[in-house]
């Protein structure tokens, strides 16, 4: 018996909730409970039914993860909030300065929590999600103005094309840091090596050069990594007041 277009429709909603649920367990938790044998046949099955139905294919659906076609360009995208650079403290002195300053703009005495976090050498990307689903990506560039690669950004696996959960704001603006691990740039030298080609100098410049690729297909050749540390423009919900809850 033929399935029906309601049929096809539950079964495409199904595949995508299930493979974006073991997409986390792998990507983000490294703790996946299916092998990846059967992670890709229910892909395989996804990407027929979409193919067999165009009409169901959604651009958060894990299959267009990689576009087909190289985009022409980058577009410029200015930042709702300015993306600003980080200060260098190399002594003591300096970062007693740092809090010096810090009280006399907050006009206060009393004592002040600080949030440390490891800085990932990478290169910084802002993330915007509208409606729980991925809307643009692009790098910090001048701080004001960057350039758009949400093409390059749905590559990584551990990026969420839809947000879980079903609290979070009508627009939420993450901010992090793209980079690449040094197991994964070993092994891509490595293969690059053996394959006669030019190997990197150094994971930042792979990482960045990686996002500035106009074919999708090369970012997502790549062992792109990311993290997240901030959040940017928000809108529609009121986030925590703390850095640390909001992490």
């Amino acid at each position: 018996m033929k399935k029906t277009t309601a049929d096809v429709r539950q079964r495409v909603l199904r595949l995508r909730a299930d493979i974006e649920h073991h997409n986390y367990r792998y990507h983000v938790l490294d703790d996946p409970e299916i092998p990846d044998a059967e992670y890709d046949r229910m892909l395989v099955e996804l990407r027929a039914l979409e193919q067999e139905h165009p009409e169901l294919i959604v651009p958060d659906s894990p299959t267009q993860r990689v576009g087909g076609a190289p985009v022409s360009g980058f577009a410029e995208v200015r930042h709702r909030l300015p993306m600003l650079s980080l200060g260098n403290a190399f002594s003591r002195e300096d970062v007693v300065a740092f809090d010096r300053r810090v009280r006399e703009r907050l006009e206060t005495d009393a004592d002040i929590s600080y949030a440390c976090e490891p800085k990932l050498d990478g290169l910084a990307v802002s993330l915007t999600y509208r409606n729980g689903s991925l809307e643009i990506a692009a790098t910090r560039g001048d701080g004001t103005t960057g350039e758009d690669v949400t093409h390059n950004i749905r590559t990584i696996q551990s990026v969420p094309l839809r947000l879980t959960g079903k609290s979070w704001p009508q627009v939420l603006e993450v901010r992090g840091e793209v980079f690449i691990g040094h197991a994964g740039f070993h092994e891509m030298n490595r293969r690059a090596a053996e394959r006669g080609e030019k190997v990197f100098v150094n994971p930042r410049n792979a990482a960045a050069g990686s996002l500035r690729q106009l074919d999708p297909r090369l970012a997502a050749s790549r062992p792109l990594e990311i993290y997240f540390y901030a959040a940017g423009f928000v809108e529609g919900r009121k986030l925590p007041d703390r850095h640390s809850k909001i992490l």
